[in-house]
């Protein structure tokens, strides 16, 4: 059965499970309104979590023939993917921040192997190894058909085909919930237009602080949300900051002060200021660290295979190996924009070092 969390004041959770993934589950918001059950987030385009969103929903007491909108605080599969299920059950509308729908439209038109042509090209400039990239430079050659299995690649990889939101989240905005007062934050850093939403109620516990905040990966406990370049085969040459973004971010989410915070993922908490303070400490550590590692120049790559992770590099799995890379190479960027390292002219793969 579905765990089914009640969080008072017509919010509850349903625990939507994400497949082979540590995480374990997305929690997807059912938030009551006067046209009915709205949907923060849906979770992983999967049957099993289909099945898990159903039967939570009819715990919830209503179905996803019932839901009246998705409001969608990032575009990853694990949030978005079963938006275009539930749209289908229920004509319900799909709300998203505009930078994020412009990831959609882009991935909805770009093929498959313009992915891993785009991949291979990225972990090559990174200074990573040829055995890693080969297997991305022979799926792109196999095209639609990637593991040789006579399967079109786009089904069978996630977010390949992700629902086109119909209604653009803005930000400092209310939504349109009838009865509800949930206010737009954009909170980019994770993804280029990942927002947190602001229920500007009282607490029904009345818990001290500002109404309740529903964080999707942006404020998580325990663990810190995965900040990466900004992935654009099309990519025209500007250069972004997410890391400088995400930090940015937490610190207006640290000044909101809400009462509560709602994540995406493992459970929900109070004390959002002091949950900011500790990842922004992190960071400032983690960048401190890598100054000291950057004492000799590296490639992204190597930088990546001498960061902490969770675990040794040599058993980190390869596509965890790729999100590593993408993280070691935003931390980069920021030190770069801060003045604080630099690349080495002349070097290929580039490399950087500490200035």
């Amino acid at each position: 059965m579905a765990q089914v969390s009640d969080h008072g004041g017509g919010v509850r959770s349903i625990e939507v499970p994400i497949p082979d993934n540590p995480l374990g589950f997305t929690l997807v918001y059912v938030l009551d309104t006067d046209r009915g059950p709205v949907l923060i987030d849906t979770g992983w385009d999967d049957p099993s979590s289909w099945n898990a969103l159903a039967e939570g929903l009819a715990a919830c007491g209503t179905s996803a023939g019932d839901i009246h909108g998705v409001v969608i605080t990032h575009h990853h599969p694990d949030h978005h993917g079963l938006s275009a299920k539930v749209r289908e059950a229920s004509g319900a509308w799909v709300a998203m921040h505009a930078a994020d729908i412009s990831v959609v439209r882009r991935t909805r038109a770009t093929g498959p192997e313009r992915w891993y042509a785009y991949m291979a090209d990225k972990l090559v400039a990174s200074g990573a190894p040829e055995e890693h990239v080969a297997p991305l430079r022979a799926a792109r050659d196999r095209r639609r058909d990637p593991a040789g299995t006579g399967t079109d690649s786009r089904r069978r990889l996630p977010g390949l085909s992700p629902a086109l939101p119909d209604r653009e989240i803005v930000p400092g905005e209310l939504l349109d919930l009838a009865g509800r007062r949930l206010r737009a934050i954009w909170t980019p850093g994770h993804t280029p237009g990942h927002v947190c939403l602001h229920l500007e109620e009282r607490h029904p516990a009345r818990l001290p602080g500002h109404g309740r905040l529903f964080s999707g990966d942006h404020l998580l406990p325990r663990i810190t949300p995965h900040v990466g370049l900004y992935e654009d085969p099309d990519d025209a040459g500007e250069v972004a900051d997410p890391l400088g973004d995400y930090l940015d971010s937490l610190e207006r989410i640290g000044r909101l002060g809400p009462a509560e915070v709602l994540p995406a993922h493992l459970h929900a908490f109070t004390d959002a200021p002091s949950r900011v303070r500790e990842l922004l400490d992190h960071h400032e550590s983690r960048l401190t660290g890598l100054l000291t590692l950057l004492g000799t120049p590296l490639t992204a790559w190597q930088l990546a295979e001498r960061m902490e992770w969770n675990r040794p590099w040599q058993q980190i799995p390869y596509g965890s190996r790729n999100i590593a890379v993408s993280e070691a190479e935003a931390h980069l960027r920021r030190l770069v924009k801060l003045g604080r390292a630099e690349a080495v002219p002349g070097s290929d793969p580039v490399t950087y070092a500490a200035v």
